[in-house]
């Protein structure tokens, strides 16, 4: 009876719909920065420059909406700094599948435990490892580093321009509701845990390997999936994002599948990602599973729009399938193992401060 309405539970999560303090504005201003690098690529018949950009453009998924005005923008130009160095890393080690494990484990620590330090805010490490874990997975050509790496720096360059008009326009707004509270740029954490981050990148490591043992041809995509589900805050919301994200993936390749066997021109592909991502932006602090069914259509055509393999929808659709899932599971296991590091890290923590605590009763 109880794992009945564990089950009944679950299947209720799937379709409940959260409260949330998100403004409107976020879905739009994530539309407009990425909608404008695409558009301008198929504008100008480039769409490839247009989907490179626009992956720039999503460093505006970091922008505060609290704080000081030279709080938020400092934020998106340390953001914009860090998808730069993401993608350029990728680039430079993507000449060897050795280097490429390798770099993209040690890099996703070194990220992860800065993320960690500094205690920034949703969405995390997450996008700095899927940009370099695209990078990384590209064919190796140094001479055209300087080229892509401009492309992404112009979709960051757009998107800190749109930040920074959006918070002057509504600063004024804020100052008068008393809203604008200043907050340190960087709040240290002292205690970060450096093994939290020697996990996580230790399994952005494994899941690549795994990928290019399989002779997978875009092994970033369990790289990816890995990462997402172990974003999750305990190890009841891992199982649970692995779950909701599996759910969501097969609804959301459907859907995927259903628009391109019926979509014939660029135009329209551009809109659907356009029209996605104001879906997810919605949806994602809503319901999870909800977010990801249009999440995966959403990462699909951003990365593989432009690639000979959309002529062919049906076969497209099942190896993103078993990759997801493939890359889910791992998380789920990473996810884990990373529980058990925040349950030691946890109770060190408190013995510290038990410590220090015992030490200021006996000092007179």
């Amino acid at each position: 009876m109880n794992l009945l309405k564990k089950i009944l539970k679950e299947l209720r999560l799937l379709i409940e719909i959260n409260e949330s303090s998100r403004t409107w504005h976020a879905p739009l201003l994530t539309a407009v920065c990425v909608g404008v690098p695409l558009l301008s690529g198929w504008h100008y018949n480039q769409l490839t420059y247009g989907l490179m950009a626009c992956l720039g453009g999503l460093v505006i998924l970091y922008l505060p909406f609290s704080g000081a005005v030279t709080n938020r923008i400092s934020t998106i130009l340390i953001c914009s700094f860090g998808f730069l160095i993401s993608f350029t890393i990728g680039q430079f080690f993507s000449f060897s599948k050795t280097a490429a494990v390798i770099s993209l484990g040690l890099f996703s620590i070194v990220v992860h435990w800065i993320i960690l330090y500094y205690k920034a805010n949703a969405p995390g490490s997450l996008f700095f490892i899927l940009i370099a874990a695209l990078s990384v997975c590209q064919p190796h050509n140094l001479t055209s580093v300087p080229f892509k790496v401009g492309l992404i720096a112009l979709g960051t360059m757009f998107s800190a321009f749109i930040a920074l008009t959006y918070t002057l326009m509504i600063s004024a707004r804020v100052l008068r509701n008393k809203e604008n509270i200043v907050v340190p740029l960087l709040s240290k954490n002292q205690l970060a845990d450096f093994w939290e981050a020697i996990i996580l990148g230790g399994f952005m490591a494994i899941t690549l390997a795994i990928g290019f043992i399989m002779e997978i041809q875009y092994p970033y995509w369990i790289t990816i999936s890995c990462a997402a589900v172990m974003q999750g805050a305990s190890l009841y919301n891992i199982w649970q994002r692995t779950f909701q994200r599996i759910f969501g993936t097969f609804i959301g390749l459907g859907l995927c599948w259903l628009f391109l066997s019926f979509v014939e021109t660029h135009l329209m592909i551009c809109l659907f990602i356009i029209a996605l991502i104001m879906i997810v932006e919605m949806l994602i602090v809503r319901n999870y599973a909800l977010a990801v069914i249009f999440i995966t259509p959403l990462a699909i055509l951003l990365s593989e729009a432009s690639t000979p393999e959309m002529g062919n929808p049906t076969e497209l659709i099942s190896l993103r399938f078993y990759e997801i899932v493939i890359g889910s599971f791992l998380g789920a296991i990473g996810g884990w193992v990373l529980h058990k590091e925040k349950i030691r890290y946890a109770t060190i923590k408190g013995l510290r401060k038990i410590n220090v605590g015992l030490k200021k009763q006996v000092t007179p």
